[in-house]
């Protein structure tokens, strides 16, 4: 064969390394940001899929204009947040609707767009993807318990879960040493 057939395979070669490389960087980047984010958004539609899922969530947030709360507003938000854990021993159901609309009202006061569950959930996936999880699951037993098929320990989980993100989203501004109850 001719060198500069030689030449050739060996350009091509050191292209089809270059982005299997460039392309495992990318997916390694994306699991580091996203965590179990990830594994959910690539089992659902496949790597190619939910690669390219996340990277049009990163794009959407960064148009976002997401702000910290004011202490005022974490304060109150804070004393809100109390109010219907106690409530909770009474009526969980009603709590856990209303731990549902309080942490709505966090995101939308930081400025997350309130268009819909799916896409608030993908939104706020960008900034806590470890907790994102936790929020699809307390939804989804609030959406139950507005059904009548919670059970109590179903909702004690939601409350749970309701109070990982909400903790987080009033966390980011939070004083040292203080801890949101």
């Amino acid at each position: 064969m001719p060198a500069w057939v030689w030449v050739i395979i060996a350009i091509a070669v050191v292209i089809v390394v270059a982005l299997i490389v460039m392309s495992a960087i990318r997916r390694r980047r994306l699991r580091s940001q996203f965590g179990p984010e990830y594994d959910r958004t690539v089992m659902e539609s496949g790597r190619r899929g939910g690669a390219a899922d996340l990277r049009k969530r990163e794009k959407r947030r960064q148009e976002l204009d997401i702000v910290p709360l004011s202490p005022a507003a974490r304060e109150r938000y804070v004393q809100q947040w109390q109010a219907v854990q106690a409530r909770f021993v009474d009526k969980p159901g009603d709590a856990v609707h209303e731990a549902d609309v309080l942490v709505t009202g966090v995101m939308r006061d930081r400025g997350y767009p309130m268009e819909n569950f799916e896409q608030q959930s993908s939104d706020v996936s960008v900034d806590h993807p470890n907790v994102v999880q936790n929020y699809r699951a307390a939804h989804a037993i609030s959406m139950a318990s507005d059904q009548d098929q919670a059970t109590t320990e179903d909702l004690r989980q939601a409350m749970i879960h309701y109070r990982s993100l909400f903790d987080e989203l009033l966390g980011e501004a939070q004083e040292p040493g203080r801890r949101v109850s």
